[in-house]
């Protein structure tokens, strides 16, 4: 491991233990937070118990639905822009201001359409997801080095030659960020829609947790969100690097 990575994890360590210290010696109550060894402990339980298999199932179904419409849409949508220059001036303040929108109000209009299921949780998680990929589409084609037309030409490689040898590798770092953020808001979507509107689910889980003043099961699910999503981002992370380092070889 490089010496950033014991960085962070001597940083993340010292957090963690800083944080049991706190809840053992009761600067901060049990009633408010339970030491993260408890955390660990109970959700081995529930693991155990196999008593969350279905809730994890159910949201890592949506978030992975959403997560592929918003990758598959999002990418070819900033192609288009990227190559339509007043169709992309036209947008442009859509996207500046996308994010201030309160996505969830759409939810009673989803639940018309589809019914209650679990297609207006996905939607609303689609609709968080794929604006991150089309922005950071954009971004990665913004950036390819016009030399590299230069280089195409020369060679005479043709459109689409060009765009899987050239163009799309020299375009990677955003892409990479740009699905890095669709599934970091992909588990946004999902869970706060569960969390306020579902009737299962992890975020459903959370929540009943929280309302029973349930904090053993609370915190260990949120803990359990938090591990998911940083693995799967830290495993994109790893990957990203091994592509640029073949690329760079």
């Amino acid at each position: 491991m490089t010496r950033l990575t014991w960085i962070r994890i001597i940083l993340v360590a010292a957090f963690f233990g800083v944080l049991e210290i706190l809840c053992r010696t009761r600067v901060i109550k049990p009633v408010t937070m339970i030491p993260p060894s408890e955390m660990v402990r109970e959700l081995g339980a529930l693991l155990a118990s196999g008593s969350i298999y279905d809730d994890i199932r159910q949201t890592l179904a949506a978030v992975a639905i959403a997560l592929v419409l918003a990758v598959v849409s999002g990418f070819p949508i900033g192609v288009v822009l990227h190559a339509v220059p007043r169709l992309r001036r036209a947008v442009d303040p859509l996207l500046a201001t996308y994010y201030a929108v309160p996505f969830f109000v759409f939810y009673p209009v989803l639940v018309a359409i589809f019914g209650l299921s679990q297609w207006p949780v996905i939607v609303i998680a689609f609709m968080f997801a794929v604006v991150a990929m089309v922005i950071s589409t954009l971004n990665g084609l913004d950036r390819i080095p016009r030399v590299l037309d230069k280089v195409a030409r020369i060679h005479n490689m043709g459109a689409v030659e060009t765009a899987l040898r050239l163009k799309l590798p020299a375009a990677a770092p955003h892409l990479f960020t740009g699905l890095k953020l669709a599934v970091a808001y992909s588990f946004i979507g999902v869970i706060a829609c569960e969390f306020i509107m579902a009737a299962s689910g992890l975020g459903y889980a959370i929540a009943y947790a929280y309302n029973n003043f349930d904090n053993r099961t609370m915190y260990a699910l949120m803990l359990f969100v938090l591990a998911l999503v940083t693995t799967i981002n830290m495993a994109l992370h790893v990957w990203e690097r091994r592509l640029l380092r073949r690329r760079v070889r």
